[in-house]
């Protein structure tokens, strides 16, 4: 079987009672002194008009250094929560797993300390990280690059994009880093990525982008950025630069059993949820009220398509938004409110991001021809389904899931794509309770084969609460059957 490529959150642990850290970074492969002269002058190999390696990245280093902080958190945690302490495929939202590690001994109560990074982005005080880096702290200590240590409080927090908004005050001379366009960012373009890996603050390493718009199942709203900079536990948070200095985007995931493969959040997608965290502590979300699914080659010539762009209407909800705009099942949806949309998963981030109530312009094809609706946008609920067809959330279950694509699967390491992938696990939830984690694959329910989304959600409708399921889950190269109780 293939190695399974393993998703997980880049963070690291610090424990008060030991020094599992001590001697992290030595016996690694030596780095260059900034001083040395390089091999080869780029300048005398390189094509009219083609950038090569720039000579060095100090300067921009020097711009980013001050507005990039350390954030340090802990929280009590009773002795019972840590059997399950564990990492997951994508290290996903839940930062007491990869985040702390284990302890020894056995008292009625212990404190955990975890280490990641944060973007300054205002002078009053904001700063910008991730989601898993601070949720469920108890206190939250953030470090700037000058030293000073300031008490951080959290402002809001958005799981679904993992991003987070914390405020320190007291600091005089703060220097917010200026936020860049992530959409104008290029695939092979110079990027550097700064934070604390293993609790080394301030450290600067550089690489290019290597791919956009991945999709790695951690979230219904999957966009990353991919790069080979190096980025590793206690960079979460941090930010990823391009050459002028600006941000792009901000370091969340690594794939551990690949080097070179690290995943940030796109900035436009932090500038769309920052101001809404800033006012309310949470975000809104627009919802259309439809199923929809990605055209293949072959349903996009049964459409009389010419391409597979777009995103397939397979169901209409009734009295939501798309209802009321003449939105029809088979109407493939190619432009929202002015935007482009490529796929399913294209929809789901624009629809998402208007604001509710705004009424904006669909095209769809219909029968072939172009068709222009106007539709009033209304308000996702939490627990909604979401508009792409294969992302479904249960709540008597506390999951969600979505259809484990054939690109999902080969980032498992998976040679079949058959059942869901585990996309979302709620706090205190019955999936909660059964240590169902972020990532996991669920195969089968009640020793019955679950084939897509669909079927999981109609496999789970059939029970009652208080009877229990068993599951057949694949995590880590590894099956294990799992009871859940349904409340």
């Amino acid at each position: 079987m293939k190695p399974q490529k393993n998703f997980k959150t880049i963070f690291i642990t610090l424990l008060l009672a030991g020094t599992l850290i001590i001697g992290i970074g030595f016996g690694l492969t030596p780095s260059l002194k900034a001083n040395e002269p390089a091999a080869q002058d780029p300048s005398s190999i390189a094509s009219p008009g083609v950038a090569m390696v720039p000579g060095n990245f100090s300067d921009i280093a020097d711009q980013v250094r001050a507005g990039v902080v350390n954030i340090q958190v802990s929280k009590k945690v009773s002795n019972a929560e840590f059997p399950n302490f564990q990492g997951n495929h994508f290290g996903g939202r839940n930062p007491f797993g990869e985040f702390f590690g284990p302890f020894q001994g056995n008292p009625p109560e212990r404190k955990q300390q975890g280490v990641g990074s944060g973007c300054i982005i205002s002078k009053e005080g904001y700063i910008l990280t991730n989601n898993h880096v601070i949720e469920g702290a108890d206190q939250i200590k953030v470090k700037l690059a000058d030293g000073k240590e300031l008490e951080g409080r959290i402002i809001g927090r958005d799981p679904k994009t993992d991003l987070a908004l914390v405020k320190i005050d007291g600091a005089s001379d703060l220097k917010p880093l200026n936020l860049g366009d992530s959409d104008a960012l290029k695939v092979g373009t110079w990027v550097v990525a700064v934070g604390s890996p293993f609790g080394l603050e301030q450290t600067v390493t550089a690489g290019i982008v290597s791919a956009k718009g991945r999709v790695i199942g951690s979230g219904p709203y999957d966009n990353f950025i991919q790069t080979d900079a190096s980025i590793n536990p206690g960079n979460s948070g941090g930010p990823l630069i391009n050459m002028q200095a600006e941000v792009v985007g901000i370091n969340t995931a690594i794939m551990a059993s690949g080097q070179g493969i690290g995943f940030a959040i796109p900035i436009n997608m932090a500038k769309e949820v920052t101001p809404q965290l800033e006012k309310t502590g949470h975000v809104t979300r627009g919802l259309l009220g439809v199923s929809i699914q990605d055209l293949t080659p072959e349903l996009a010539k049964s459409f009389g398509l010419k391409d597979t762009l777009g995103a397939l209407v397979a169901k209409v909800v009734s009295g939501a938004p798309a209802e009321k705009a003449g939105i029809a099942i088979g109407d493939v949806i190619v432009m929202f409110n002015g935007q482009p949309v490529t796929g399913s998963k294209d929809l789901s981030r624009i629809v998402a991001a208007t604001p509710v109530g705004e009424t904006v312009a669909v095209r769809v094809m219909r029968d072939g021809k172009s068709l222009d609706i106007q539709a009033k946008v209304g308000e996702m609920e939490e627990g909604s389904e979401t508009a792409a067809e294969g992302d479904a959330s249960h709540k008597s279950l506390g999951v969600s899931v979505q259809n484990l694509t054939p690109q999902i699967a080969g980032e498992l390491g998976l040679k079949k794509n058959i059942g869901v992938v585990v996309t979302g696990v709620e706090p205190g939830s019955a999936a909660a309770e059964a240590r169902v984690r972020t990532g996991d694959v669920i195969q089968e329910i009640n020793r019955k084969p679950v084939k897509n989304v669909t079927d999981f959600m109609r496999k789970i409708d059939k029970t009652k609460a208080g009877e229990t399921l068993l599951l057949l889950i694949e995590r880590e190269q590894n099956t294990l059957f799992v009871t859940i109780t349904l409340k």
